[in-house]
């Protein structure tokens, strides 16, 4: 029978190659979206050129960003064509140990290229790819190693199988710790003047469904139950494998995956990131429990040990780095280390710990040669100041994935400013063949942040608008707006040549 400590810290070669599919799979399929923001976000053309980046950074940034030492559009594609091929490898099995280390590498390179797109996804890619190097994922489905029907299988104890279970308590710990002690108290029943949940489950086909059914009292029930659901399932499913139930094993993975399976349905952009919060659960999986067998402890070789020692130190140096920064390093480390260290040590996970206030969209009121008016950011011949059909999650609903991370309240100033809006003018001109056609060149923008208050049965209170940045395209002459500009409005009252 598996039970015990051994259990409690190991997995199954089943177990392990599920998690290598899983993730070789959302791997590929985040590489392959991220094909579509190269041009803005990892190119000289773009965003951040390197021009603007290589001066701030140090040497050490510069080895460990292989990507910083390329601005070119085809030479990002190819970077990125060579990290596809790797994570497919990864996924079927080929050489794990080393297209591990290899996807790591490339995935820490490319996060570092252009920290603005770096949040939890990432962190959760980082963190699980790590510890793939330290795991054999490739025992089993694998091409390198195929499975003979009638193998036993065992119980695979290391240091990679140790950090990933630590590493699953520490997020749902950390998620589940933050919205107990919310000091609003967001995720409670008594929760004033919404509940968590009743903000949340509004964005989507699924959301405004279940809305219907539940209704505002079945989701102010329900929602202390996500908060115990992230805080005990670790601990049910490390129970169950300490006493060898299945049962239990099975229904904390269970829960868990249900939680963020709904969480996928009902906020927008979820979906990658919910599915990889589930794979990280395969190690908890009890598949192939029923197939070990006991065997006497062999005696390592010295190969062996030496390679479960720097594993051990690898593994536990991460451990302790995390814990060095969230205490001390914030305080000791200055320019581009601190940037490398708030991007590869964070390891904090209490997102969504509040309930949401307010959603926000963003526009942008363009001019054009022609004298008409467009909306920039949505890429459309009109402008509507309503908000997007059923509400937007924090982030504009015009520009999906990765846009949601263009940075736009970020103050930018100069160089930086010119290189974040011209892009804007650039991109609308090239997509509407603006040397063609003189007069749908883009001369002029105002960018609008627009907020909305989440009120009761499904209510948005009247929209108020920010304006966030003017920009002169032609001229590059530019303002900014220091306050924020709130006002009631309506598709009626809006003069946009005004606001031009």
């Amino acid at each position: 029978k598996v039970e015990g400590w051994r259990a409690v810290l190991g997995s199954t070669p089943e177990a392990l190659a599920l998690f290598r599919i899983s993730l070789g799979f959302l791997l590929t399929c985040e590489l392959v979206l991220r094909f579509q923001y190269l041009h803005v976000f990892y190119t000289d053309e773009g965003t951040m050129p390197l021009n603007l980046l290589l001066p701030r950074i140090d040497d050490l940034y510069k080895a460990v960003c292989f990507h910083c030492h390329f601005g070119e559009l085809w030479q990002q594609q190819i970077l990125l064509t060579i990290q596809v091929c790797v994570s497919i490898l990864l996924t079927v099995g080929y050489k794990t140990r080393i297209t591990s280390v290899i996807s790591w590498y490339m995935y820490t390179s490319l996060i570092l290229r252009c920290t603005w797109l770096y949040f939890i996804l990432d962190r959760y890619f980082y963190y699980l790819l790590f510890l793939s190097m330290f795991l054999p994922l490739d025992e089993r489905w694998s091409i390198s190693r195929p499975t003979k029907k009638s193998e036993p299988s065992r119980l695979v104890l290391n240091p990679g199988t140790i950090g990933m279970k630590v590493l699953v308590l520490w997020i749902y710990l950390d998620a589940g710790g933050g919205k107990l002690l919310d000091p609003n108290k967001g995720w409670t029943y008594n929760a004033d003047p919404l509940p968590a949940l009743d903000t949340y489950t509004r964005h989507t086909v699924f959301a405004r469904y279940l809305y219907g059914i539940l209704g505002p009292e079945g989701l102010r029930l329900m929602t202390p139950t996500v908060v115990w659901v992230e805080l005990l399932s670790c601990p049910l499913a490390l129970v169950g494998s300490y006493l060898g139930s299945t049962f239990l094993a099975k229904l904390a993975i269970g829960l868990i995956w249900s939680l963020h399976f709904g969480i996928s349905l009902s906020i927008r952009n979820s979906y990658l990131l919910s599915y990889v919060a589930c794979c990280a659960w395969c190690v908890f999986l009890p598949i192939g429990w029923e197939n070990i067998q006991s065997s006497k402890v062999r005696k390592k070789s010295l190969l062996a040990l030496i390679g479960l020692l720097v594993s051990s130190l690898m593994v536990g140096g991460m451990g302790a780095s995390n814990l060095w920064f969230e205490t001390i390093g914030k305080d000791c480390s200055t320019g581009s280390l601190r940037q490398i260290w708030s991007t590869l040590l964070q390891n904090r996970w209490n997102v969504f710990i509040g309930a949401e206030e307010y959603v926000t969209w963003e526009i942008a009121p363009g001019m054009l040669a022609d004298g008409s008016v467009v909306d920039v950011w949505g890429r459309k011949d009109h402008v509507d100041w309503s908000m997007p059909g059923t509400g937007a999650p924090c982030t504009s609903t015009a520009r999906p994935g990765r846009w949601r991370s263009f940075p736009y309240i970020a103050d930018l100033q100069g160089e930086d400013a010119e290189a974040l809006w011209g892009y804007l003018c650039n991109q609308w001109d090239r997509e509407n063949n603006a040397e063609q056609n003189p007069g749908r060149k883009l001369v002029k923008f105002n960018f609008f942040m627009l907020q909305a208050d989440v009120l009761p049965n499904m209510g948005f209170s009247a929209t108020r608008k920010r304006l966030v940045y003017s920009h002169e395209c032609a001229s590059s002459n530019q303002t900014t707006s220091d306050g924020d500009e709130t006002a009631e409005i309506s598709e009626e009252a809006s003069n946009i040549s005004d606001e031009l």
